[in-house]
């Protein structure tokens, strides 16, 4: 594991993604998944941030994704790792668990 924090990204928006109508909003995706990290990795450095889609968004990079999201190339919320998409729509903790230990953390 380097010393920077892994970084994690949520792509989303406050409108439910019409294909995942039993999902959670792409919010209530962030906030439980920064509480399921914390509890598995605890003390684990990471930077975890939502980013909406909706909204003006200033960064290049992340102006790039939500246009790819808001172009239906992905679903929301759209979850990445240090740049590599490990989830869309309905998310699950195993692949983003699985990425998260490839770089380094453990339980």
């Amino acid at each position: 594991m380097t010393n920077e924090p892994i970084k994690i990204e949520i792509f989303g928006a406050d409108v439910q993604c019409a294909s995942c109508v039993n999902a959670p909003s792409s919010k209530d995706t962030y906030e439980w998944l920064q509480a399921a990290i914390d509890r598995k990795y605890p003390g684990q450095a990471y930077d975890i941030n939502y980013i909406d889609i909706e909204q003006p968004i200033e960064n290049e990079r992340h102006k790039d994704w939500a246009t790819r999201v808001q172009e239906d190339e992905f679903f929301y919320p759209l979850i990445l790792i240090n740049d590599e998409v490990v989830g869309e729509g309905y998310i699950q903790l195993k692949p983003i668990y699985k990425e998260l230990e490839k770089l380094g953390f453990h339980a």
